[in-house]
């Protein structure tokens, strides 16, 4: 069977896919490693042949995606809802944690595509986008001169691990 490590790449392609951060190709690519890893469901099959190209890829995605996770015992999150929203704010923490992303990275990721509409577990990462905006408007988009910018990203730091309910919240390392 496949390795947790393919599961997870599908989950988490579905998930960004459902809040409109990643492409469907995502997805289909994650799928295709699953059953290379050895995972093979009928609905996998089909959701890792869906055609890539532009335009009807998603309509298909919303077909087989739910089928094919179900299968897999992974979750799916309908495209714009509430829950794909806070699981993809975790899986960004993650990342962030993981240092495959910035703090800056995530604060922009949190204000693009969850918004001030969407999940209020964003508003923190939300605002300090928004400070993260006003140091380059102070320093005219020039290094900063001070630890400031340090600061702020230890704050974002903070606020990925309270995402994940990591209670080593005051330690950043």
């Amino acid at each position: 069977m496949t390795s947790g490590a393919e599961l997870t790449g599908l989950q988490e392609a579905a998930t960004l896919w459902s809040v409109g951060s990643a492409p469907a190709t995502d997805v289909i690519d994650a799928a295709c490693a699953c059953l290379a890893a050895g995972a093979d469901t009928p609905t996998l099959r089909i959701l890792a042949g869906v055609s890539p190209v532009k335009g009807s890829e998603s309509d298909e995605l919303r077909r087989w995606l739910p089928g094919a996770l179900t299968e897999l015992s992974q979750a799916y999150y309908r495209v714009g809802s509430r829950e794909g929203e806070e699981e993809a704010l975790r899986v960004m923490a993650r990342r962030l944690l993981a240092k495959s992303i910035t703090p800056r990275d995530l604060t922009s990721w949190a204000s693009g595509f969850i918004t001030y509409d969407g999940t209020p577990l964003a508003m923190e990462l939300i605002d300090l986008e928004n400070t993260y905006d006003y140091l380059d408007a102070v320093y005219e988009w020039r290094p900063y001169t001070s630890t400031v910018a340090e600061d702020v990203d230890t704050k974002v730091i903070v606020e990925a691990r309270r995402l994940l309910g990591d209670a080593t919240t005051a330690v950043v390392g």
